[in-house]
This record gives structure tokens, C-alpha cells and sequence, in this order.
């Protein structure tokens, strides 16, 4: 269950922290969006940002590091497998969108 946990911080956690708080930005004027960005490029990017291995392992061994060596591996895998489902959607999502007519 540990890396389905991990793996769903990573693919749908971050993307949906992401987009909701550039929405909240765009929202209440605090930001704008550069010319010729669209927000389906903005939540793209929020999903490549599932990529990510330095922290999540970081953060993996300081919350496992003393309780189970064997957690550490789980927690391995699904961040492993986790940042490759976000490489591989956010590069079709982007990849899409920018393909797509304006």
C-alpha cells in the first residue's frame, strides 16, 4: 500500500496542488497568464512536477530511515514509479496541448 500512497502523492497530489493554487492566483488577480499559455499547459507542467527523486527519497528516509529498512525500498519503488507515470502523462498531456488548435 506504501507505494500506491507514494504514487498517488506524485501523479495526482502535486498536480492538483499545483493547478489549484495557480487557478486561485488567476482567480483573485494576483497573477496572470503569459501571452500564448494556456491553464491545460499549466496543470501539464503541474503533472511533469511529479517528477521528483531527491526530496521524496529525502523524506522517505527520514520517515522510515529508523523503523523498517524494508519500508525504504517500498517507499523507493513508488516514488520510482511514480515520477515515471508523471514523466510519461505530463509529456503526452503537453505534448497534446500544444499540438492542439488555439
Amino acid at each position: 500500500m506504501l507505494p500506491l500512497g507514494i504514487i498517488a502523492g506524485l501523479l495526482i497530489g502535486k498536480p492538483l496542488g499545483i493547478s489549484l493554487f495557480c487557478w486561485l492566483a488567476l482567480r483573485f488577480k494576483l497573477a496572470h497568464l503569459p501571452q500564448g499559455t494556456t491553464y491545460q499547459q499549466i496543470m501539464a507542467v503541474g503533472i511533469l512536477c511529479g517528477i521528483g527523486f531527491t526530496m521524496s527519497i529525502f523524506i522517505a528516509s527520514l520517515a522510515f530511515g529508523n523503523v523498517d529498512p524494508e519500508l525504504i525500498n517500498w517507499a523507493k519503488l513508488g516514488i520510482l514509479i511514480g515520477s515515471l507515470l508523471s514523466a510519461v502523462v505530463g509529456y503526452s498531456w503537453l505534448r497534446a496541448r500544444l499540438n492542439a488548435p488555439a
